[in-house]
């Protein structure tokens, strides 16, 4: 056999008769299922319920609190939630959605502030469903996998003239 008659054996093109074993016409129509799946922004909004649920205010003296925020998050038309907390300790602070496009973060329900820019980010975090706690993620750079996050403690001062403070009253 000579190696042109070999390589066409192979599916390769055979060079002594400039033509290929399977044709596009040889080969019939794949009706399977699709293999490439256009990406798509999934919504984190399950994860932040079960973790506002379950975690952050968990417990029925958190419930009236808890029922306000799910209620939030229902009635917003955002794909993706982040919860922030005060500090490294992950106390629930307030529900922010995220815009894609500028990676900003907009306060939906809770306290602090009303818009957050990526460069006030501290430290950000990922949900564990089965551990059902938070774990820091080793990264500054907010994206979709994201479910929490904290900002440094000067932009918690606040910017409003607070009410004076008593004085302890003499005994």
């Amino acid at each position: 056999m000579s190696p042109g008659r070999l390589a066409t054996q192979n599916g390769e093109k055979d060079w002594e008769n400039a033509s290929t074993i399977s044709s596009p016409a040889s080969i019939p129509e794949y009706t399977g299922p699709k293999l490439y799946k256009e990406p798509s922004f999934k919504s984190n909004k399950f994860i932040i319920h079960n973790a506002i649920s379950r975690c952050c205010l968990a417990g029925k003296v958190n419930e009236p609190q808890k029922n306000k925020i799910i209620e939030e998050m229902e009635k917003s038309s955002a794909n993706h939630f982040l919860i922030l907390f005060r500090d490294s300790s992950c106390q629930f602070r307030a529900v922010y959605t995220m815009n894609p496009e500028t990676e900003e973060l907009q306060r939906l329900t809770g306290i602090g502030p009303r818009v957050i820019i990526p460069s006030m980010v501290e430290s950000i975090y990922k949900y564990s469903s089965d551990r059902k706690q938070f774990s820091v993620i080793p990264s500054k750079t907010m994206s979709m996998s994201v479910d929490a996050f904290t900002i440094p403690g000067h932009l918690w001062q606040s910017k409003r003239p607070g009410t004076p403070k008593k004085l302890g009253t003499p005994k």
